[in-house]
């Protein structure tokens, strides 16, 4: 369950990540021109390049992540066949830190080790299980899509209005998507709801704001 929510919560913060990133974008350039062939490019050039850095940034820190993983399993197998008695020692104090008593603790820890002492040290020392390693290829593709969704709605938003209402509408449209993402997040992670939208929103305005005041510079002075 708890996996299931981190990706979720991955999944979110990468549809924000496409949805402020490109909304910028797009809106920075029709702050400059009307015309829909640089804002398409641009939006479209930003969607792209946004999801494959995204997915080879999730990739490399997964892949990282994954090999310091094994590592540390590889290196708990050997520790167990060299030097049981220690690990079973090790294994003991653990859970006589958790609270047992020092009696308890031994019994759990012999129980445990005859029964699986790789899995019992797994759990309670590295925190690791290792029929669950994080796929980083997963981890990749999840990302770009993420992303690529979330970058699609401020560029379907600000492509299909008449120029005149381009911005205002890409405006709402993402300060309403923020807000949606926004509140999701702050559910999976128990926050406030309040404060997760209003930072997002925010930021959000903001980043449009700026990029937006920019492009009308950029405009006026190339023009």
């Amino acid at each position: 369950m708890s996996g299931r929510l981190n990706w979720l919560r991955a999944g979110v913060l990468g549809a924000n990540d496409g949805i402020v990133s490109t909304a910028g974008l797009v809106v920075g350039v029709a702050g400059a021109t009307l015309a829909s062939g640089p804002i398409a490019t641009a939006g479209a050039a930003g969607l792209v390049a946004g999801a494959v850095s995204m997915a080879l940034g999730e990739y490399v820190s997964v892949s990282s992540q994954r090999d310091t993983e094994r590592a540390l399993l590889a290196k708990e197998r050997t520790e167990l066949s060299e030097y049981p008695d220690e690990e079973l020692d090790e294994l003991t104090a653990l859970y006589a830190a958790k609270g047992l008593s020092p009696a308890t603790a031994r019994q759990v820890a012999e129980e445990l080790t005859a029964h699986d002492a790789f899995a019992a040290h797994t759990d309670i020392e590295l925190r690791i299980n290792p029929d669950d390693l994080t796929n980083p290829w997963h981890a990749a593709g999840a990302s770009a899509l993420a992303f690529t969704v979330g970058s699609l709605l401020p560029l379907i938003a600000i492509l299909l209005p008449p120029p005149q209402v381009r911005v205002p509408v890409t405006f709402i449209v993402v300060v309403v998507a923020l807000a949606v993402t926004g509140a999701v997040s702050a559910r999976l992670g128990s926050a406030s709801i309040a404060r997760a939208v209003a930072r997002l929103v925010g930021g959000g305005a903001a980043a449009m704001a700026v990029t937006f005041a920019i492009g009308q510079f950029a405009g006026a002075t190339i023009g």
